[in-house]
């Protein structure tokens, strides 16, 4: 007799990062739903039943799951080919996250095919940050909880090298010695991101894509001038190299670089009118400035990009399957 994929141990669960639908509970319903046996939410609907073979699944971060997007592009290609998806986007999530859930790790190897979406390094740890796996990070020496940018900011600022910063002159060297520190940082964890990806790559097992969605190429380069300059447009501090080392372990690879429809201006499901969205309801430290557009998921023209992208090949790979 087969074997779902729910016959095995539940996963290891980490607290729940997203706080997706409590933000943007005003503009669209993500329908969040329980996966079985992981602890874990993810958008809805889920395919019923889950048998081998009778489905496929995306994998990623925000951008997979389709934050303020009514049909994302895992949404739009299971139209497009006939067969329902399990979206595995999760906000905040790296390669690691998904090697640390072994449950949905036998789901996607029950499934036909699996989209990976190129995840951000920023959800890497290193040496000073534990992410596991996700982007809101522990720092190792005291182990203070921090969103990335503010890990990072700090990194930049040199914040913790001198005992004393109140002088201009020594705020001013502390900034040289910790951009010069972070180089170091960003190789490791550059490094690190490479190896999380062949092993996830290792562990998917059925026919795999490696998909890169963004607003731009894959090749930047990087500087240490600013938080900006270092991470990029999403997905933050990947680079050309970096992909260059994980195509190999992926069947086929496919891009979409597209900011059609960006910025997306934020109007109430309800009443259709224009309204806001306060990003401190996902994490108290992310509130302060409301948002009445959409600058940094993709809009509802870039999915459908996507999905464009990702026809063709994915219509070739279950010729072959």
């Amino acid at each position: 007799m087969a074997v779902t994929p729910f016959e095995s141990a539940p996963s290891r669960s980490p607290t729940h990062l997203s706080g997706y639908p409590r933000r943007d509970h005003e503009v669209i319903d993500y329908r969040m739903r329980e996966l079985p046996r992981t602890g874990l939410e993810f958008r809805g609907p889920l395919p019923s039943p889950l048998a081998p073979g009778s489905y496929f699944v995306c994998v990623g971060a925000a951008q997979t799951l389709g934050c303020f997007c009514e049909q994302p592009f895992p949404s739009l290609l299971a139209e497009t080919l006939g067969l329902p998806v399990l979206n595995l986007g999760y906000g905040g999530a790296g390669p690691a996250f998904f090697l640390a859930q072994p449950v949905l790790l036998e789901i996607i190897n029950a499934a036909r095919f699996a989209v990976v979406q190129v995840m951000s390094a920023r959800s890497e740890s290193n040496s000073r940050f534990d992410s596991g796996g996700l982007e809101y990070l522990r720092r190792r020496s005291d182990g203070a909880r921090l969103g990335a940018a503010e890990a990072w900011q700090a990194e930049l600022d040199g914040v913790g090298i001198l005992a004393t910063e109140r002088a201009s002159w020594l705020r001013w060297c502390a900034r040289r010695v910790g951009r010069f520190r972070a180089r170091g940082l960003v190789a490791e964890t550059r490094r690190n991101w490479i190896e999380s990806n062949r092993r996830l790559a290792a562990e998917i097992r059925v026919p795999k894509m490696l998909f890169w969605f963004s607003t731009r190429a894959p090749r930047y380069t990087t500087s240490y001038r600013n938080l900006g300059t270092l991470f990029a447009a999403f997905p933050n501090l990947v680079n050309e190299p970096m992909l260059a080392a994980v195509r190999p372990h992926f069947d086929r690879t496919a891009e979409c670089v597209s900011s059609r429809g960006s910025p997306q201006l934020l109007r109430s499901r309800f009443t259709g009118a224009p309204c806001t969205v306060d990003p401190g309801r996902d994490r108290p430290d992310l509130g302060g400035t409301l948002w009445t557009h959409n600058y940094y998921y993709p809009s509802p023209e870039m999915h459908q990009d996507a999905a464009l992208a990702l026809q063709t090949p994915l219509r070739d790979i279950l010729a072959r399957a």
